[in-house]
């Protein structure tokens, strides 16, 4: 079987995007709280939660912020990506039951050293921004 890697330094254009959705469950944050060992009561404790400032649980930032891991490593630049840096800006709670869009965009193409620079945004399923950042990867050297 043939490993088809994603597209190539070469092969990538400037403004091209892929998007990855997911609705954030209550069972992703507990499993995340698990992986990540974050037990904080803000995702866990619904009489807690409800103290704060946002009123109920809502999800680890980076639990969302991870949706952008499958847009990379799967499609844009794909198979093959390697993560270099990565920042994030949250703006917005991910409550449960929010659907999650992580988008990256081919933002600029660092000739020297033939990484690309990928701006990042997420959204809910109201069109608000929930975060924005920032990516610097290393696109597979080419297809074989």
């Amino acid at each position: 079987m043939k490993l088809q890697l994603g597209k190539s330094y070469d092969e990538l254009e400037i403004g091209e995007e892929a998007s990855f959705t997911k609705t954030i469950t209550e069972t992703d944050v507990y499993l995340f709280a698990g992986i990540s060992g974050d037990f904080n009561p803000l995702h866990l404790n619904e009489e807690y939660a409800k103290k704060t400032p946002f009123k109920a649980r809502i999800a680890h930032g980076a639990l969302p912020q991870s949706l952008i891991a499958p847009v990379l490593g799967m499609h844009l630049p794909g198979m093959g990506t390697i993560l270099v840096e990565v920042t994030t800006r949250f703006k917005a709670p991910t409550y449960f039951g929010d659907t999650i869009t992580a988008t990256a965009r081919v933002a600029e193409k660092l000739e020297d050293k033939k990484w690309v620079k990928m701006a990042l945004i997420w959204t809910n399923q109201r069109g608000e921004t929930i975060a924005e950042g920032e990516a610097v990867v290393i696109p597979p050297s080419k297809k074989e």
